[in-house]
């Protein structure tokens, strides 16, 4: 069984989308994706510098759209296909996309919304994240706890992203628990944390009148790691995540409870499959960063079909 998963924000970088404007109709989709998302992605993903799109806004519909390109480049170049998806963060977005649960219209317009809500939430009140790597993870959770600090994403690997007010941020990163590192995180907000829930509620009004259809692959929820079989509750999921954990760690203990014999992260790929190689040692990956690696998705596919 293999698995497409499709990473979030903070795994962009400046000029990612340039190599796969050269594949035929990109730049077309591309230009429909910025009307639909509101934000000009051609530019973003070739010409902006890293300060430009990192703002959640541009990230958010930057990176889903390069998901969805690589995602069709992939199945095009393929006779065998995934047959599970996963998405981190707003990658769910994408793969709600890439399992049939939403159109690549209703996505890339969703995409735009909670980029844009969830500046708007940011903007209220100075907060942020750090990555905390390593160290025993109820020490670090309790330290947490102790600043008022909220765990946003448990990424497995001894991973985990702490997100509160910049103070208490500033304190954790001061003070790290014992046998952890704290890496200060460059983003807007504390994303997936109770200071989201005004992009929720915006996001739950656009939601209400898009048509989710049920997953034609298996459908992981990063919201506790088990499979979706509808899509209304997909779509439900996805809206409240937005103020909720994500829970990689369970999606990839998930992985391994479903027998997962491969993963292919799709652009712009990296984070998912170093991830990866620390939890599931032993399962190939394949990340696509561009086009030239195609070819070995396809080859694992190939491979994970016999």
């Amino acid at each position: 069984m293999i698995v497409a998963v499709f990473p979030g924000q903070g795994s962009q970088s400046p000029g990612f989308l340039s190599p796969w404007l050269e594949l035929d109709g990109v730049r077309e989709r591309l230009g429909t994706y910025s009307e639909q998302a509101g934000v000009d992605l051609i530019a973003a993903g070739t010409e902006w510098d890293a300060d430009r799109i990192r703002d959640t806004q541009v990230a958010q519909p930057l990176i889903v759209a390069a998901g969805l390109l690589s995602w069709t480049a992939l199945i095009q170049s393929s006779t065998v296909l995934p047959t599970g998806v996963a998405g981190h963060s707003v990658g769910e977005i994408t793969a709600l996309v890439a399992a049939g649960v939403l159109t690549e219209d209703a996505g890339m317009r969703l995409v735009g919304i909670r980029g844009r809500a969830m500046a708007e939430a940011a903007a209220l009140e100075p907060t942020s994240m750090a990555a905390v790597i390593g160290g025993d993870e109820t020490v670090v959770l309790e330290r947490l706890a102790a600043l008022d600090l909220t765990p946003a994403n448990y990424n497995g690997g001894g991973q985990i992203v702490a997100a509160g007010t910049q103070a208490s941020i500033a304190e954790l990163a001061t003070t790290p628990p014992q046998g952890t590192r704290v890496i200060p995180l460059q983003v807007a907000g504390a994303f997936h944390t109770r200071f989201m829930a005004p992009a929720v509620e915006t996001l739950r009004t656009a939601a209400a009148s898009v048509t989710a259809s049920d997953p034609s692959l298996t459908l992981w929820t990063n919201s506790d790691g088990s499979t979706v079989t509808e899509g209304t509750t997909a779509l439900e999921l996805l809206v409240a995540q937005v103020a909720s954990p994500v829970r990689w760690d369970l999606c990839m203990a998930s992985f391994a409870e479903h027998g997962v014999t491969g993963i292919i992260e799709l652009s712009p790929a990296g984070t998912l499959t170093g991830l990866a190689k620390r939890a599931l040692r032993g399962v190939p990956t394949v990340a696509v960063k561009s086009p030239d690696d195609l070819a070995a998705a396809t080859a694992l596919l190939s491979g994970g079909a016999e």
